[in-house]
């Protein structure tokens, strides 16, 4: 292929593209921890929620009615409007309900993207860790900051695969709070959590709970995946979760969580991520 007509600062970004496709775990972490502004496009979220990137995010506000933003200093607290929009509404409810301070911690980067740390997901600007905490202080920006300026709090006992006695009404209606919103495609919780919250009487449909998935860790906080919004052509869903309120699956995950399977002796080399979409890699490119 000839190249004689290519300007220099073409020619860059098309090696530096090459360069992505060939080696794909390059950039996906350290390049988009560079960028520290949204993109100017019309909001889509593109890709899948761990292999992806998002134009025209929205950084969420630090604070609102019945919410505080944390570690604020990592310059994760960016998402699609639809995600920023979604956090103030529960936001709202979780004031109305009296319930307490909701912490929004990790959401996305500016741009989207691969983390350095941390997560697979949240890459998209779907997706959103919220604290299982409600006790925390109002407290100002200058002082959530950093990654330890205010704390998590367990409500998982690890040893037990129990929730512990601090799991009350007030975190049990937190999640159903979050659930009921129709953008939400899943939420993942300990599966200690999911089966506190099946064996609740609960006055209203218990629907919700389809939405709510086991899933490892989350002994603190539950993650929010929004579906894919309109107008993100290039956006790709999870399938929907299976039929039924899902309750018969905790006691599956709990009993292999205390008899994990054998790890093989010789464990296999991991896979590099897949390379991004074409519009994140051209994200990638730029200065």
């Amino acid at each position: 292929m000839t190249t004689v007509n290519q300007s220099p600062a073409r020619l860059i970004r098309l090696m530096a593209l090459g360069l992505l496709i060939c080696l794909p775990g390059l950039g996906q972490a350290a390049g988009w921890s560079k960028f520290k502004t949204p993109t100017e496009h019309e909001p889509q979220a593109v890709g899948k929620y761990a292999n992806g990137c998002l134009l025209g995010g929205e950084a969420l506000p630090d604070s609102g009615p019945g919410y505080q933003a944390v570690r604020l200093g990592r310059k994760r607290n960016f998402g699609h409007p639809e995600m920023v929009d979604y956090i103030q509404q529960l936001g709202v409810r979780v004031a109305d309900r009296k319930l307490g301070i909701m912490l929004v911690a990790d959401m996305a980067m500016p741009r989207g993207g691969r983390f350095t740390s941390g997560h697979a997901s949240h890459q998209s600007g779907l997706d959103a860790d919220i604290w299982l905490r409600l006790g925390a202080p109002k407290l100002p920006a200058s002082q959530r900051q950093g990654y330890n300026d205010v704390r998590a709090v367990l409500l998982v006992d690890r040893r037990r695969l129990e929730v512990t006695p601090s799991f009350e009404w007030k975190h049990a209606e937190l999640i159903r709070q979050a659930a009921l919103d129709d953008r939400v495609a899943r939420i993942f919780v300990h599966p200690a959590i999911k089966k506190n919250l099946c064996e609740r009487r609960w006055e209203t449909s218990r629907s919700w709970l389809r939405k709510v998935r086991p899933w490892w860790g989350h002994d603190s906080h539950f993650h929010v995946r929004l579906r894919c919004p309109a107008g993100s052509t290039n956006c790709e869903n999870q399938p929907e979760p299976p039929p039924g309120e899902g309750c018969d699956e905790p006691d599956t995950w709990i009993a292999e969580m205390r008899n994990p399977p054998k790890r093989p002796a010789t464990p296999s080399k991991p896979k590099p991520p897949p390379p991004p979409p074409e519009q994140c890699r051209e994200l990638l490119t730029q200065r």
